[in-house]
């Protein structure tokens, strides 16, 4: 199986493993709490498989990111990381791949995209060894890390790429490299970003600083296990209020609330590009991903 502009899909040689990576724990409905499943009675979902997966892919990309680039510091490094594996593109891939359509789920059960990805990784790690995986990995994810490197790169302020690979090969009397015509993928011009982050970065570029309020005494309708409440605190103003089971959670939902007072709106589909100033200096509008939806903006005061 392939999809246009990705390396083939490497098949899973083994059909128990191949099963168990498409079966979401919906469909054995097994209990959520149990510490450990009886030896003669294993759990048959891909939850450890994604936990597999979400290691070696974080450890491929690393890799990759340090061959590319060797001299790239860890900051940079982590930056870009965080883009390459970031829900949205692992939720793109998915889709391209169309794994979410091979899963056995029950029919009401919303899932993860990513969670995909990472269960087809831990499966074919498992049926094919690690070296099977880095195959694919590597050729998958180069030109996510290149786009993530020109990205990463421009945020710090430097200039573009080519400038200066023009002027080594140039100093090395060659000519100066050629991107491959799919170097850029996915977030194609992009600084994919979630709710939290944006919004961040669209209050330090003016210089507004937020200030965080936390309370958890608000106990779930469902359980006893009490939520966290965010509220964003802009010039002493509330600007947004979001509920989550952890801290960074209910920040995001807050945040998100947030970004609409700045003039963001969200929509749906799988889609990202960035803001750029276009010609005669109008700036255009961008979209941004977060796992299967994205938010749009036009550029208003901020």
């Amino acid at each position: 199986m392939a999809s246009v502009g990705l390396p083939l899909l490497p098949k899973i040689n083994s059909r128990d493993v191949e099963i168990r990576v498409f079966t979401h724990r919906s469909f054995a409905a097994r209990p959520t709490h149990v510490f450990e499943d009886s030896p003669e009675d294993p759990s048959p979902d891909n939850e450890q498989l994604e936990h597999v997966g979400d290691q070696v892919l974080g450890l491929i990309v690393t890799d990759l990111l340090q061959s590319e680039y060797p001299y790239l510091r860890v900051g940079p490094s982590t930056k870009m990381r965080a883009l390459v594996v970031g829900n949205s593109t692992l939720a793109t891939i998915a889709v391209q791949y169309k794994l979410p359509d091979r899963l056995r789920l029950q029919r009401a059960q919303s899932v993860t995209l990513k969670a995909s990805t990472h269960s087809y990784v831990g499966g074919l790690y498992k049926d094919q060894g690690l070296r099977a995986v880095k195959v694919w990995l590597d050729l998958l994810f180069t030109p996510y890390v290149r786009e993530a490197y020109r990205i990463v790169r421009e945020q710090h302020g430097l200039g573009p790429v080519g400038s200066n690979n023009e002027l080594e090969a140039a100093i090395a009397g060659q000519a100066p490299p050629t991107p491959p015509p799919e170097s850029r993928r996915t977030f194609t011009n992009s600084a994919t970003l979630g709710h939290l982050g944006l919004f961040n970065q669209r209050l330090q570029q003016h210089s507004k600083p937020v200030e965080w309020v936390f309370d958890d005494t608000v106990p779930d309708s469902t359980n006893a296990t009490p939520f966290w409440v965010a509220k964003a605190l802009v010039d002493g103003d509330c600007w947004g209020t979001g509920h989550g089971n952890n801290k960074k959670a209910a920040k995001n939902e807050a945040a998100k609330q947030g970004l609409r007072r700045m003039g963001y709106e969200e929509k749906t589909g799988l889609l990202a590009c960035v803001c750029r100033p276009a010609q005669g200096g109008a700036i255009e509008p961008f979209l941004l991903l977060f796992g299967d939806s994205s938010i749009t903006f036009c550029c208003g005061p901020y």
